[in-house]
């Protein structure tokens, strides 16, 4: 008996979905690797949102010709300045999800959606994040004349006498004054913030004695540790550095949930495929072990860090509450 067309592919539905799919999925595979094969297929774009010679620009302007090398288009840093950050973010965050306009940020990221009101767009959903590139350690450091000699005697010290003490920083709403109020909202401690427009002003008047505690990255405060004028008292990061072998962690004091540190890394606008974000991620993960890259790391007080994208992810993922947190107790406005 002669089968029709119609009657076989009916009697081998199964058989026939069954081939229908396979073909579908082998078609969306090759799809993918063509597309992160084919990319980039233009410049690319990396916006830092931040004034030029600042650390991210900085690292920027040292990747971003060597990636143009690797992958033969033109790679350019562009500075979209304003708003903490918000500017340029937020013209990431609008951009088309092709891999070719990127975000090279650093930590307000994370710590500007806990001082913003209303965030031009949202730090989670907006983005697709590539990769963590760098970190920075940073310590409690004090005048050498507060009778202090480690951090359980500081701890005392300012319990015994609250709102005695005074702390520097660079500027309201920086890593800096949102690291000391962690400290205080952890270590339950009165301590009065003294806010100065920059760094050189806050470490100048510690030295001087006209405060008596900051948190500080370890490059603007290891010389004056070296001489003896200011007192570590212990570094926020996860283990010691090796700048400061000597200097405890907080962790090793029995301090916990005190790790702190500054960072940068690369986002791309949410919806960017997932292989053409892999081959980004690839990219700078091999650059991180270029020796001069790690130089220019070290100059800027700065270690290599890299991973997978899902490690940036979680991180970025555990700062905005966290630091949501500390705002909120410490009724900080931004200025």
């Amino acid at each position: 008996m002669i089968t029709s067309v119609g009657e076989r592919w009916s009697g081998g539905g199964k058989s026939a979905a069954k081939m229908v799919l396979s073909c579908a999925l082998v078609l969306a595979a090759a799809g993918a690797f063509a597309q992160e094969a084919a990319y980039p297929t233009k410049n690319v774009q990396i916006i830092v949102p931040y004034t030029p010679g600042t650390g991210a620009d900085i690292l920027s302007r040292v990747m971003a010709p060597r990636m143009s090398e690797h992958w033969k288009v033109g790679v350019v840093t562009d500075n979209r300045v304003g708003a903490t950050g918000n500017i340029g973010s937020d013209f990431v965050a609008k951009s088309a999800p092709d891999g070719h306009t990127l975000l090279f940020t650093a930590t307000s990221f994370g710590t500007n959606p806990a001082l913003v009101a209303k965030m031009p767009f949202d730090p989670i959903k907006s983005f697709a994040p590539v990769a963590l590139v760098a970190t920075g350690a940073m310590a409690l450091v004090i005048n050498a004349q507060v009778p202090a000699k480690n951090m359980r005697e500081f701890i005392d010290l300012a319990k015994r006498q609250p709102g005695a003490l005074n702390y520097s920083s660079p500027g309201n709403g920086g890593p800096q004054h949102l690291a000391m109020e962690l400290l205080k909202l952890e270590l339950g401690m009165d301590i009065v913030h003294v806010p100065y427009k920059g760094a050189a002003g806050a470490i100048t008047d510690l030295v001087a004695g006209q405060v008596q505690a900051t948190v500080a990255s370890l490059q603007t405060i290891g010389q004056h540790v070296a001489s003896g004028k200011l007192r570590m008292m212990g570094v926020l990061s996860p283990e010691r550095v090796p700048a400061l072998p000597d200097a405890p962690t907080m962790k090793e004091q029995g301090l916990s949930n005190l790790e702190v540190d500054t960072w940068y890394g690369v986002f791309a606008p949410a919806g960017t495929p997932a292989a053409i974000v892999a081959k980004i991620n690839n990219e700078l993960n091999l650059l991180l072990k270029v020796p001069e890259i790690r130089e220019v790391l070290a100059k800027q007080g700065l270690d290599a860090a890299g991973g997978t994208p899902e490690r940036f992810a979680e991180r970025v993922r555990q700062e905005i509450p966290r630091w949501t947190r500390v705002v909120k107790a410490a009724g900080i406005k931004p200025d």
